[in-house]
């Protein structure tokens, strides 16, 4: 009996169904009366018993154990007669060891859409078919070589190693179609290497690698986008959308984190470390190994019992700064990627690189300033979509569920600090904890920020030590502000107009308006009277 299927990777191949329904078939005459039997998949290892019809389903989406060759756990006879010149552990010619685990992570995304007959009723939901109908055809560029009789590559595995190289030694985009035209002329007709870099870049696009471009004003006034994504003009200050042959002055890249998020729960690996943080984290008073452990964590579970009741909730931390991407600081430019890092992941992979979702990449020689909440506005949106909840599959528990995520703190150094919350960190109100108590004194052309003995007790002998500044300390510590404190605040400060264009009057912070520049557009998230905006400096 061949049994060479038991080692393609390929699930969806039909040597493979037929193989599992060699094998079905085989089992069917040794059930016990409830008609259960051991399941050899990777995941029961013949350690579970289930049903013929789950086991089925279990080897179309876990695959069979390798090396269970000879059925003796199913009635078999411990020497079953294989043709010796039947190879088990062959793959199809173009797969190899890459190729494998690129296999893998498709069949994770893939999941359970297969035709499983009778054992359909197993599932509680199926994938929709236009998301279905893009894996397919990623499994059929991953399966086709990528010429006749090629061995070591596939058409899928080739293009992004040919990426990969291409973003290492930062080619142009001229430079990496020239070799894509080499490359097709150079090998055998009738190959599948992409002769333009769309092409190349549009199956890029349907594994996930995608982004958006969005075009912004010259002077950072608005983003053409939603209603005024067909304007030629900035409505702000007029300038032109675009310098001469329709090219736009800036571009900023958007990558929706929806996506992100979904392909999170695609595999049911990281399905199932997305809900470490409530099933598997460690709980002890007076540790703090992982965020989920802090008090800003459990005020919000508090604040917002709905949402935390869903371990595969998504808390995130939005971090952002500038840097320049040249290798050599004689060029100033400056460019603000904007970074949320999921939570929900235990604390060595929340923090590993893979995992970090970049949403915006802000282009500009200069700092957005001001003029940061211009660009987070898709994302601000999106996370507000988020919050009600998008529909997603979790692959872990086979199961459509209701993704939700949220945004409770920010990660930044100080002058990013401003530009996110309003609240300038320069001059005499430069706290944002004190906010107007802030303890100051001009020195000279600088400002001191001094006080600090009001924070000791009142019989600490140094409040009446004149020392310090040549006066004694009788003042409490600056008070604790309130949402309702900050509301207020913000109720008096005026509406600013975004832009660095010199025809844009400037306005004249008023005395009423303490150290705030303007109203943050994260605000815009509110949820009732909650201000929940914890920051953390680095």
């Amino acid at each position: 009996m061949d049994r060479r299927w038991i080692s393609n990777p390929d699930r969806l191949s039909a040597e493979y169904e037929n193989g599992v329904g060699e094998f079905v078939t085989f089992v069917r005459g040794s059930l016990d009366v409830q008609g259960l039997t051991k399941c050899p998949c990777n995941r029961c290892m013949n350690r579970e018993v289930h049903h013929i019809d789950s086991v089925r389903y279990h080897l179309l989406i876990y695959g069979f154990l390798k090396d269970y060759i000879h059925w003796t756990e199913h009635g078999e006879q411990s020497n079953p007669q294989v043709p010796l010149g039947s190879p088990i552990q062959d793959t199809p010619p173009c797969m190899n060891d890459q190729d494998d685990e690129m296999a893998e992570a498709l069949r994770d995304a893939a999941g359970h859409a297969y035709d499983i007959g009778s054992s359909s009723d197993i599932l509680s939901d199926m994938r929709p078919p236009a998301e279905q109908a893009r894996y397919d055809k990623l499994f059929e560029e991953l399966h086709n070589p990528l010429y006749d009789d090629c061995m070591k590559f596939s058409a899928l595995t080739f293009i992004v190693k040919l990426m990969n190289v291409k973003v290492l030694y930062k080619w142009s985009d001229r430079s990496f179609v020239a070799l894509l035209k080499l490359l097709h002329e150079a090998l055998p007709v009738g190959n599948r290497c992409p002769r333009t870099y769309y092409e190349t870049r549009k199956l890029l696009c349907d594994v996930g690698l995608g982004y958006e471009h969005i075009d912004v004003c010259k002077h950072d006034c608005t983003l053409f986008y939603n209603e005024h994504k067909d304007d030629d003009v900035c409505p702000i200050c007029g300038v032109s959308r675009y310098i001469p042959k329709k090219i736009p002055h800036k571009r900023l890249r958007y990558f929706p984190i929806t996506p992100q998020l979904k392909r999170l729960y695609s595999s049911k690996h990281t399905a199932r470390a997305m809900r470490w943080h409530k099933e598997q984290r460690l709980e002890e008073d007076g540790k703090l190994r992982h965020p989920a452990d802090g008090e800003a964590w459990k005020k919000f579970d508090s604040l917002y019992p709905e949402f935390a009741s869903d371990p595969r909730s998504v808390r995130m931390g939005l971090a952002s700064d500038g840097f320049n991407p040249f290798s050599h600081m004689s060029t100033s430019y400056s460019m603000w990627p904007v970074i949320l890092i999921p939570y929900n992941l235990p604390p060595w992979l929340t923090m590993h690189r893979s995992n970090y979702l970049l949403s915006l990449l802000i282009p500009d020689p200069k700092s957005p300033g001001k003029d940061f909440d211009v660009f987070l506005r898709p994302l601000i949106e999106e996370l507000k979509v988020l919050w009600d909840g998008v529909q997603s599959f979790d692959s872990y528990q086979q199961a459509s569920f209701t993704l939700r995520a949220s945004v409770i703190w920010t990660v930044s150094d100080f002058p990013a600090f401003a530009y996110l919350s309003g609240w300038s960190t320069q001059g005499k109100l430069a706290c944002p904890i004190c906010l107007e108590d802030t303890r100051y004194k001009s020195i000279r052309s600088k400002i001191s920020y001094i006080g600090h003995r009001s924070f000791l007790e009142m019989s600490h002998s140094w409040q009446n030590s004149k020392e310090f500044d040549g006066r004694s300390e009788r003042r409490a510590p600056p008070r604790n502000f309130s949402t309702a404190n900050i509301l207020s605040q913000l109720e008096a400060v005026g509406q600013s107009i975004p832009g660095k264009a010199t025809t844009t009057a400037k306005r004249k912070r008023l005395p009423t308006e303490l150290n705030w520049t303007k109203k943050s557009i994260c605000l815009s998230c509110l949820i009732g009277q909650h201000c929940f905006y914890v920051t953390i400096w680095m």
